[in-house]
């Protein structure tokens, strides 16, 4: 189990964890470059074209697309929810959205960034009826650019519950904006462009709130090295 994070040019990379408890985020060459999955289905057919044919009335794509990104859409609005009990609703009316909206689908962009869009303009609802906008928060400075990539390598396999503790809290503690980017990024594997067309500004900005996170991230985590 490692944790790789070279902030500059957004290197990261967690191995998962084996407790159902524990984080999953999936590994990544490159936290700004393109990101290509291998779906557990064994499937060739991309998300994009899945979702064409269920907007033609295939009920099984529809099926395909949801296994594939129920866990980390659910972590996703998990950690992004002003109330941890939402979650789940938010998520169900995430792929409620998804499911009204078939007629109106097209492949201008990834799958992946059209549902994680509809599952953060969600969230950001939430926080919109709790009187609190974290859209309108002003963007927390950014912190010096550290070259070195670091490696956490934990020598017992008995560490993983703990470190996986400190990860989550790490994790919460990042400021609203910060985690949003990272998280789309690690659950969502969206690059920076999408990233700011998900949150619906501009790719210096995305790239920027990463940076931010990441470091923030090696600083919280500097016990594991």
């Amino acid at each position: 189990m490692n944790l790789t994070v070279a902030v500059c040019d957004f290197t990261l990379e967690i191995s998962p964890f084996s407790g159902a408890s524990q984080p999953n985020l999936r590994p990544r060459a490159s936290m700004e470059g393109p990101v290509h999955d291998t779906h557990a289905d064994g499937l060739a057919e991309s998300d994009e074209v899945l979702m064409q044919r269920y907007r033609r009335g295939n009920s099984e794509a529809f099926q395909l697309l949801y296994g594939r990104h129920r866990s980390s859409l659910l972590r996703f609005v998990k950690r992004m929810a002003p109330d941890a009990g939402e979650h789940e609703e938010i998520a169900q009316e995430t792929w409620m959205a998804v499911i009204r909206g078939r007629e109106r689908y097209s492949p201008r962009a990834r799958f992946v960034t059209y549902l994680f869009s509809i599952a953060r303009r969600r969230t950001m609802d939430r926080w919109r009826r709790r009187g609190r906008s974290p859209e309108l928060q002003p963007e927390a400075p950014e912190p010096d650019c550290f070259a070195a990539p670091i490696q956490y390598e934990p020598e017992h396999q008995a560490n993983n519950a703990a470190f996986g503790a400190d990860l989550l809290k790490a994790i919460e503690a990042l400021p609203i904006l910060q985690r949003e980017a990272f998280l789309l990024r690690a659950e969502g594997g969206l690059d920076v462009e999408e990233i700011a067309a998900a949150t619906g500004t501009n790719r210096e900005t995305a790239k920027s709130r990463l940076r931010f996170a990441l470091t923030r991230l090696r600083n919280l985590l500097a016990a594991w090295k």
